[in-house]
């Protein structure tokens, strides 16, 4: 869930190719002129914010998915699946070891007294 190494690098990367285009797209709907797609902005900034943290990335790969396929269905382009694509695989795979869910929720030692 949490691998380190060059693997852990990959995922940093593909959690900054998730978050990059959001939080672009979402900030100019937050900042633009007020519509259906405002609100969605403001939710898209914040998902963009937890992916780039690495914080509950789960969480905010599913939300990311839905509003890249809302916006795809919404606006009839076909731009926004590859998006969707990479927050269903951030789902999957996990955040990597350079992630704050790494750090709260990462390998815990147990032991037995």
């Amino acid at each position: 869930m949490f691998p380190g190494g060059w693997p852990g690098v990959g995922l940093l990367l593909l959690r900054l190719a998730a978050a990059g285009p959001l939080l672009i797209e979402a900030s100019s709907q937050v900042w633009g002129a007020p519509e259906i797609g405002h609100y969605l902005g403001f939710i898209g900034v914040g998902v963009g914010i937890l992916l780039l943290a690495g914080l509950w990335t789960p969480v905010a790969g599913t939300l990311q998915a839905i509003m890249e396929v809302w916006i795809a269905l919404y606006r009839a382009a076909g731009v926004n699946l590859p998006l969707a694509v990479l927050g269903v695989s951030l789902v999957m795979i996990g955040p990597g070891a350079w992630s704050l869910d790494a750090k709260l929720f990462g390998r815990k030692r147990i032991r037995f007294s």
